[in-house]
């Protein structure tokens, strides 16, 4: 695979030789349009369904957040820096997309996730999220447009704004962000609490750390537990969280589950309900990074628990459920991401989809962030990991 020189690279001499300059120029040429991963030699793991190969099918990303999979099989990929790619199943990059919208990509701010509409195959449409910068701040805002592709290359067409995250915020923190549709149409938006505003939380006048539920042109669903009520901004789903990065349809039930940033020790597994508050920051099972308590402690009347805790945190990103062929042995199953864990997690559910009854670390011995997690139309599963300048697609299936 490819070396992406990273930004903070300086050259040894300020004397620069003209095979540098040569040098140089290829670089750049790669950076604008990534080549495929070459070190794809598939490596076997243990794991609880049989020995799986890991693939890497790309690499050189940088800061990758979201993959989407298109009708035909290929790939869409966001950089946090604000690129989009297509990537096709032998692993060529395609060059970014043109006429993406200015992003903050500043801290954990930039492009963020991205899905194909429920009707992509006639509308052409995506939904993406990100960071926009605001008048000397920023906010979590979604956007649609048509996806073109011709002669010249794909970019973006006719895109709208759906939704802004109010207020905006200084700093660069807790975003969110992830995007699901749901079985009816809606489209549930992650929001996170932006670090600095977490006494927003649980104010109904305001976005900071909420669940919101849309429809596909960002207005609001008559039957919003909010919609109708004084003071509270329509679109809220459910309040009290502080930074859900993963956020997935339960094939069984219809029911949405999210993964959740908390403190320390305070990551979350939810199915965030209509009108419920999880709890954020009046109760966790995280303390604070000083070591300090935070709130009033693990359980509150009208404040729900999560599913399932995890400590010491791990980050989860990224959130799937399995129901392919390809690996029985997984079919129904719940995986997210770790990017300070560096693994992958299998959970099992009990046949209520209530309680986790199984939890397995996969990917450990690979020590690599794992940003996003989705099962391709093949049946595997397709990984993301998180790196400045080495970021990579891996494809994860039985094998020796």
């Amino acid at each position: 695979m490819r070396k992406v020189v990273r930004p903070e690279s300086q050259p040894e001499s300020i004397v620069i030789r003209p095979f540098r300059i040569v040098v140089l120029s290829l670089t750049l040429a790669l950076l604008a349009n990534p080549a495929p991963a070459q070190d794809a030699a598939p490596a076997g793991i243990r794991t609880s369904a049989g020995t799986m190969s890991v693939e890497t099918v790309a690499g050189g990303f940088e800061n990758p957040w979201s993959l989407a999979f298109l009708p035909d099989g290929r790939m869409l990929v966001t950089e946090r820096p604000g690129r989009l790619r297509i990537v096709n199943r032998s692993g060529t990059v395609s060059a970014p997309v043109a006429g993406m919208p200015p992003v903050y990509a500043n801290g954990q701010g930039g492009l963020l996730d991205i899905v194909p509409a429920p009707d992509f195959e006639t509308s052409r449409l995506i939904y993406f999220s990100y960071a926009e910068p605001r008048e000397g701040s920023s906010g979590t805002s979604v956007a649609r447009a048509k996806l073109s592709e011709n002669g010249g290359g794909a970019r973006l067409e006719n895109l709208e704004v759906i939704f802004r995250q109010q207020p905006a915020a200084g700093g660069s923190s807790h975003y969110g962000s992830r995007l699901a549709f749901g079985r009816d149409g809606t489209l549930f938006v992650t929001l996170g609490d932006r670090y600095s505003l977490r006494g927003e939380v649980q104010k109904l006048s305001t976005h900071i750390g909420k669940i919101v539920r849309i429809n596909p042109d960002g207005s609001t669903p008559a039957d919003n537990p909010f919609a109708k009520t004084a003071n509270a901004r329509p679109e809220i789903w459910s309040l009290g969280h502080r930074n859900v990065q993963g956020a997935a349809i339960d094939p069984q039930t219809g029911r949405l589950w999210t993964v959740e940033h908390g403190a320390r020790g305070g990551d979350e597994l939810n199915h965030p309900e209509a009108g419920m508050n999880y709890g954020w920051p009046v109760i966790t099972y995280g303390r604070d990074y000083s070591g300090l308590a935070i709130g009033e402690g693990t359980a509150k009347p009208g404040m729900e628990q999560p599913v399932k805790y995890w400590d010491p945190s791990i980050s989860p990103a990224g959130l799937a459920f399995y129901t392919g062929n390809l690996i029985p042995g997984w079919k129904g199953d719940l995986f997210t991401g770790g990017l300070s864990g560096t693994r992958l997690v299998r959970l099992r559910l009990d046949p209520s989809r209530e309680r986790v009854v199984e939890e397995e670390a996969l990917l450990t011995e690979r020590g690599e962030r794992i940003r996003d997690v989705r099962q391709g139309p093949d049946g595997a599963l397709w990984l993301l990991t998180d790196d400045p300048g080495e970021g990579r697609l891996l494809r994860l299936a039985p094998g020796e």
